[in-house]
């Protein structure tokens, strides 16, 4: 019987600013069922697709909002919040794979209740357990870095070990068990922080 060799994790993943020339990866991954929201995933996979449709300049350009001027932004019950200052990155292997995105407050490293933590991302489910989270994450945490938090936070639910193998691959710790808002179905998730 063959034994079979361990999967190969793969170093050559980049974090690339989204523009044209890849948003074709980024919408078919979208109409392929995934979604680069963990919480609203279909509900925000619709609505991305409809923004691409309707102007593809202007999907990409509002991926990158530093100063916030994006407008408020639904949660998961609809409740409409304002946005954080924030931007996101595609994961790239030679193609899309995935998405990881970051937001902050200015001045402070702490969040209001309604955000989920700094940091979140998605891997396409056809490039999983390639490593490719876990080299995302630490790339973003460098460019995370500019930003002067002393940490960021991140949330995942209670039964998703491979995000939470993700985050503690990258110095990340379990502060505590927290109950969610109402907004996000006031389900108990796991808040951890990675010293920056």
């Amino acid at each position: 019987m063959l034994q079979q060799r361990p999967r190969q994790k793969d170093s050559s993943l980049q974090l690339i600013v989204p523009d044209l020339a890849h948003l074709d990866g980024y919408a078919d991954a979208l109409r392929r069922g995934w979604s680069p929201d963990n919480v609203r995933l279909d509900a925000a996979a619709r609505e991305e697709l409809a923004r691409i449709e309707a102007n593809p300049a202007a999907f990409v350009a509002s991926l990158d909002d530093p100063e916030a001027k994006g407008g408020d932004i639904p949660l998961p019950d609809g409740t409409m919040v304002r946005r954080l200052p924030g931007f996101r990155r595609w994961m790239w292997d030679g193609e899309f794979c995935g998405s990881i995105g970051f937001r902050w407050q200015p001045g402070t490293a702490a969040l209001p209740a309604h955000v989920l933590g700094h940091i979140g991302y998605a891997v396409v489910p056809w490039k999983r357990r390639h490593g490719h989270a876990t080299r995302a994450l630490g790339l973003m945490l460098k460019e995370v870095a500019r930003h002067g938090l002393p940490h960021v936070d991140l949330t995942t639910d209670p039964d998703n070990l491979p995000s939470q193998k993700v985050i503690t691959a990258n110095g990340g710790f379990l502060v505590e068990r927290i109950t969610n808002i109402a907004a996000h179905g006031g389900t108990e998730t796991l808040l951890f922080r990675i010293p920056v």
